[in-house]
């Protein structure tokens, strides 16, 4: 038995960590063998982008729940390399909407093919095992779970009273 396999749920983190790492690593390469600009770390506000032309920087911060600080950090990349543009809220001027420039557009229409192998890739992957078509399933049902009741709660709730070591 493999490392990884032997340890169980003590490196599931670690485990789907370098699962998402290989992934992205896949996919970025199909881009650049497509000759595509394209990084795969993008994929998330390019598709909300696609879905709803623009949006504030809270709302795509609230969508992906993730911090707005990283929202705002890959919103200012790709409109460094030009890709996307911000403009005040006219209602609200502290709020700014995000769209996509030209250039963005076309790169969208770019990586649209992409996508949609990725799509049926992976779901031909986890057809080729039972237990996989069940991922995407299971995958929510642990985000729902650690919503609920957070992982280091749970961690505390099972380990014996008393644990602390001195180690002066």
């Amino acid at each position: 038995m493999g490392f990884y396999p032997k340890l169980g749920y003590l490196i599931f983190g670690s485990r789907l960590r370098r699962l998402s790492e290989y992934f992205l690593a896949e996919v970025n390469k199909v881009y650049g063998q497509q000759g595509i600009a394209f990084d795969a770390s993008w994929f998330p506000l390019f598709y909300l982008l696609s879905e709803r032309e623009r949006l504030t920087l809270m709302d795509i911060a609230t969508e992906l729940e993730v911090s707005h600080s990283a929202v705002s950090q890959l919103v200012t990349n790709l409109r460094k390399k030009g890709l996307v543009k911000t403009s005040r809220c006219e209602e609200d001027g502290r709020r700014q909407w995000v769209v996509f420039t030209k250039k963005g557009a076309a790169l969208l229409e770019q990586v649209l093919p992409v996508w949609k192998g990725i799509d049926t890739a992976m779901q031909a992957l986890v057809a080729e095992n039972k237990q996989s078509s069940k991922i995407l399933e299971a995958i929510n049902t642990l985000e729902q779970a650690v919503e609920s009741l957070p992982l280091a709660d749970r961690i505390r709730r099972e380990m014996p009273v008393n644990t602390k070591t001195d180690l002066s």
